[in-house]
């Protein structure tokens, strides 16, 4: 099968390759999907360009050749002991090695691909939803009518954080540039800073909550501009 492959770090154009590769088998616990659709997240970024060496990636060279961690696909087979998937399924989620023709990865990082949305769509989820929901849930706790500000809204992970905060109730306000506001607008932010125009950290405005993507602040600036135990 064809695979994209990363066997040296440096400019894309020159490590990425095509290259004919062996079909991955299933492991008892794994899924093998025929790749419909995947999308590229800064984990590939930081293989190809060496600053994986910072989390253990390989010194001289990627450790793991293998690119893309985000896939969409149909099921072609299952290992023994996979009891939540079979052949024919429409699946989505997180693989190591997403750019090829096909991938086999774990079941528990699958999940069956809503009928409601394309194979495209559903690869762009993964890695960028979940960083989101697990900012937004799991360590910043948000309330229903809590104002949430996102820095970085028309990013990647930043449309999810809208609309998941959104979802759970919550007042969004998102701080994006001039030609990605009305974006941010659509997919349920009630506020929107454009950047080039506006510092948020300035306005004398308190938030529950910052979800902070851009990274492009001070520490205190972030803290000067939260509410009152505000995270």
């Amino acid at each position: 099968m064809k695979a994209v492959v990363c066997d040296a770090y440096g400019p894309p154009d020159s490590v990425l390759h095509l290259k004919d590769v062996d079909k991955p088998v299933p492991g008892s616990d794994q899924v093998l999907i025929k790749v419909h659709a995947a999308s590229v997240n800064i984990s590939d970024y930081y293989t190809i360009t060496s600053m994986s060496r910072l989390f253990g990636g390989g010194m001289s060279r990627p450790k793991d050749p293998r690119i893309g961690g985000d896939v969409a696909g149909v099921v072609e087979s299952v290992g023994s002991n996979v009891s939540r998937f079979h052949p024919g399924d429409e699946v989505f989620g997180q693989a190591r090695g997403a750019f090829a023709e096909y991938v086999a990865w774990r079941e528990v990082r699958l999940a069956i691909k809503p009928a409601n949305i394309s194979f495209e769509e559903a690869a762009a989820v993964p890695v960028a939803a979940l960083t989101a929901l697990q900012c937004l849930r799991d360590k910043g706790k948000v309330q229903t009518g809590q104002e949430v500000l996102v820095n970085g809204a028309s990013g990647g992970v930043g449309t999810f954080v809208v609309q998941i905060a959104k979802s759970f109730g919550a007042q969004v306000t998102g701080v994006c540039s001039t030609r990605n506001v009305d974006q941010a607008r659509s997919i349920g932010a009630y506020r929107v800073i454009d950047y080039t125009k506006e510092d948020f950290t300035k306005e004398g405005r308190g938030y529950h909550l910052i979800c902070d993507i851009a990274g492009n602040r001070s520490m205190s600036a972030y803290k000067g501009a939260l509410k009152p135990g505000g995270t």
